[in-house]
């Protein structure tokens, strides 16, 4: 019997040619199967499904026991946020760019699939962060991140003045455009364009980057993945600060408010062909090295 036996469907928005050829695909060597196959909004538009067939995000993942992303990273990303609460493993099929979370080749979909569905594969779990905006009068809904909150200025050529609160002691202050703030996965997004250091996703760990700092002695900062941190906009462009999930999900942030991220209460779930293998990932996304080189492994 699969390990799987009924799979959600989540497709990308755009490019609608590429990707209903590759739900096609999805779909037919699914049935043949005799896998259920579920739909998201999108996919069922994109493969002319009936009317009401299309599922709810939430109910997606509470009937399903494997969600399958076709896209890029961004569409993992959005996937990652709703489903974590159902702890449904996501797989990923990569019609992006860059795919460091959706690793499985279109050319290799039926194959990949086939061996996700007897069982060989690899599970993988990714921390995620909750940011909530406070203020003195309320503490805002929180807002789930897979890769990063970003404090960011918007509509001002200025510099914004930041302060640093972790588990509720002062650690530094800051000008700068802003911060990132980093799961281990975000490492290799955002963060490393903001010249942070890249962290192995098992590790249970927190990344601090300043975005163009003025002072070149702000540098990026890791902490352990359990602290608590507050972010604190000070200066007369306090309206000019917008705060950013996954460079996805835009909150305001009104004057004399605060940003406070932590752990979320819930991981990420993804899983991998048998065999992944995060460095080779890394080798091949950001052109380490010329050319293989087989080792004997030290003993």
């Amino acid at each position: 019997m699969p390990a799987f036996q009924t799979l959600g469907l989540i497709a990308k928005q755009g490019d609608p040619e590429r990707v209903r050829g590759t739900l096609v695909r999805l779909r037919e060597h699914l049935r043949a199967r005799a896998i259920e196959v579920r739909l998201e909004a999108e996919s069922a538009h994109l493969l002319g499904a009936p009317v009401g067939e299309a599922l709810a995000p939430a109910r997606l993942g509470a009937v399903c026991d494997l969600i399958v992303v076709v896209g890029g990273d961004g569409t993992l990303l959005h996937a990652a946020r709703v489903m974590a609460p159902h702890d449904v493993p996501l797989l990923g099929i990569n019609l992006g760019r860059l795919g460091f979370l959706v690793d499985v080749s279109p050319d290799h979909i039926e194959s990949a699939l086939d061996r996700v569905l007897a069982g060989e594969f690899d599970s993988d779990r990714r921390s995620m962060l909750d940011a909530r905006i406070v203020t003195d009068q309320d503490t805002g809904e929180p807002e789930a991140a897979l890769n990063d909150v970003t404090i960011h200025k918007w509509g001002t050529a200025r510099m914004i003045e930041l302060e640093i609160w972790i588990d509720g002691v002062f650690v530094s202050a800051q000008r700068s455009d802003g911060l990132i703030v980093s799961t281990p996965t975000g490492s290799t997004a955002y963060a490393l364009s903001g010249g942070g250091p890249l962290i192995d996703p098992a590790l249970d760990a927190i990344l601090l980057v300043p975005i163009c700092p003025h002072d070149l002695s702000n540098r990026p900062l890791v902490v352990p993945g359990g602290r608590s941190i507050e972010v604190r906009v000070r200066g007369s462009e306090q309206g000019h600060v917008q705060v950013t999930c996954d460079g996805q999900t835009d909150l305001r942030l009104p004057p004399e408010a605060r940003v406070r991220i932590a752990r979320h209460p819930h991981a990420a779930h993804l899983i991998h062909p048998k065999g992944h293998d995060h460095y080779q990932i890394l080798r091949a996304k950001l052109h380490w090295g010329g050319h293989h080189i087989t080792r004997t492994p030290p003993c």
